[in-house]
């Protein structure tokens, strides 16, 4: 059936090949490549999600949640080299899936990227809003109004109430500028911001260690409170999760792989480079940070909620009030990078989408002068400002570290099918232990996304509900591999797969709240709006789904 039809690989490997005007050009070396991957990295995740995970979950575990974390990339990681250097094409897990397991799990893992990059541009884009509040509270004496600059879900202590985060929209409007104009001065302007930014973080390091606090240490796991992933081991566990975020660059790399000058000797140096290099620096990092101010003051409700880094030199670094501001800039600018850099990556994932006409031709549309697919960047500019602008930022940041997850977890399956069905395609860079190093990148995503929670769950689960809809709808009908004659019989299918989501979706919230059922439905709770939410767009998908797949079956 063709919902499951493959991309053939001497196909991908021709458009890899192909040079012309509606093509991207390839002007980007290993040394670009490597500071892609760093640029993306360094940035929301060291300076925002480290404070995140070890205020409300890990503690000083969070060293021990970067590690885990750090070991599933590596695993996720080897396999993203094999797949980049043998299928150097714009795409990256949507490509590769698209090769190995057909087009439903390719539209699948292409639809979840959004999570991923869209989603993770969005996030970071928040944090930079915060930290340009504390730039403009140290230098100029005022600050954006909480209003402004924080989603409608968010209240200060105050009681002010967030409606839109301004700050947030702005820097996403002037990178996706900079996109349009072109991918090699992106990466020009990328690379210097690498280099600030690596220095600004050794230098955060060398001057925290001074002022490390050894009662800060004396527990570095603190003990459970009784709530699943609030502290000890399942808190760590919910902290590699959360802290996952961070590594979601080195993967942006393989995005670019059209876009590399020689990309079977590029690839691996940059997405394994960039993950080693970084891995190290947040180890020293999150052990700096928590040595500095204790980890209480990172939670929800902690002074140091907001802007930690700066917040921690401020407080417990006396004579480095100079240091804060400079690093405030520092960061700003490594936020800067890191939105680049997602940016980058989806709109090279529309183009591909789009390519096989999963999505609207305008996606895949380049630009006559600047060659680059400028509307796709212009509608993602459209969707990530609305989540930046009206999404709290831990929301956004679970869901791109779930999608993330789940997207290793299919590219690392895609290795051993692979091997087994393109056994003698040449391969640059082969993954050792196959399929044992595949399976454990598997395991360690797997346990990762079991730590995020009943509530990341949902959304993922609702977020591949409504790609399920868009492919029934258009993708369906309109990808270069469809097939007239069976879109009866595949429209039956994908309406059954929906519907068995769906059901997984409504058993999953019902099992969560089985001892407050009866309560809830009996009369309605303002504070849990997103059970009464998941339940009614669960229900309706399913009545949706059913209706289409009977319609189909009576045809």
């Amino acid at each position: 059936m063709s919902l499951f039809v493959k991309k053939p690989l001497d196909k991908l490997l021709n458009e890899a090949a192909e040079l012309g005007e509606h093509t991207l050009k390839r002007t980007l070396g290993s040394g670009a490549l490597l500071a892609l991957g760093i640029g993306a990295i360094i940035g929301a995740g060291i300076f925002v999600r480290t404070a995140a995970a070890a205020g409300n979950h890990a503690g000083p575990g969070v060293m021990i949640s970067y590690i885990i974390a750090g070991i599933g990339c590596a695993f996720a990681g080897l396999c993203y080299v094999e797949f980049a250097s043998m299928i150097p094409i714009a795409g990256s897990a949507y490509t590769y899936s698209y090769a190995t397991m057909g087009e439903l799990v390719a539209w699948i893992i292409g639809w979840d990227l959004i999570l991923e990059y869209a989603l993770g541009a969005a996030c970071v884009a928040i944090a930079w809003s915060e930290y340009l509040n504390k730039l403009c509270e140290y230098y100029f004496g005022f600050t954006v109004p909480y209003a402004l600059c924080h989603s409608p879900f968010q209240i200060s202590q105050t009681g002010v109430h967030g409606i839109i985060n301004i700050p947030a929209v702005i820097i996403l409007g002037i990178l996706s500028a900079v996109l349009i104009r072109g991918t090699k001065e992106s990466a020009n302007v990328n690379s210097i911001i690498v280099i600030i930014k690596v220095i600004i973080v050794l230098m955060f390091i060398a001057f925290g260690w001074h002022f490390i606090m050894p009662e800060n240490h004396a527990v570095i796991i603190p003990d459970n409170t009784g709530e699943t992933g609030i502290f000890g081991w399942s808190g760590v566990l919910r902290g590699a999760g959360i802290v996952f975020f961070a590594y979601v660059g080195f993967d942006a790399v393989s995005t670019a792989a059209q876009e590399a000058k020689n990309p079977q000797k590029g690839m691996p140096i940059g997405i394994l480079g960039s993950l080693a290099f970084c891995t190290i620096l947040y180890i020293l990092f999150s052990y700096v940070l928590t040595g500095i101010a204790n980890y209480k003051d990172f939670s929800v409700t902690g002074p140091g909620h907001e802007a930690a880094v700066a917040y921690a030199i401020q407080q417990y670094m006396p004579g480095y009030g100079w240091f804060a501001g400079l690093i405030t800039i520092a960061i700003l600018a490594g936020f800067s990078s890191v939105i680049l850099v997602m940016l980058l990556g989806q709109s090279r994932v529309f183009y591909s989408m789009s390519k096989d006409g999963l999505f609207p031709k305008s996606f895949s549309e380049v630009h006559p002068k600047f060659k680059t697919p400028a509307k796709a960047n212009m509608w993602l500019f459209v969707l990530v400002g609305f989540f930046a602008a009206f999404v709290p930022g831990d929301i956004v940041g679970d869901m791109t570290s779930i999608g993330t997850l789940f997207a290793f977890i299919l590219v690392s399956a895609g290795v051993i099918i692979m091997r087994k069905t393109n056994p003698d395609t040449p391969r640059p860079f082969r993954v050792a232990l196959v399929p044992l190093i595949p399976i454990l990148g598997i395991l360690v995503c797997g346990f990762m996304i079991f730590g995020l929670g009943w509530e990341n769950w949902s959304r993922l689960i609702a977020w591949l509900l409504i790609g399920f809809d868009i492919y029934l709808m258009y993708s369906l009908r309109n990808s270069h591999y469809a097939d007239p004659a069976t879109d009866s019989k595949k429209g039956k299918l994908i309406s059954l797969i929906g519907l068995g989501t769906a059901a997984l979706l409504l058993a999953m919230t019902c099992f969560h709240y089985a001892k407050d059922l009866g309560e809830l439905f009996s009369s309605y709770k303002s504070e849990e709006a997103f059970f009464y939410f998941v339940m009614g767009f669960a229900a309706l998908h399913f009545i949706g789904f059913g209706l289409n797949y009977l319609k189909k079956r009576a045809a």
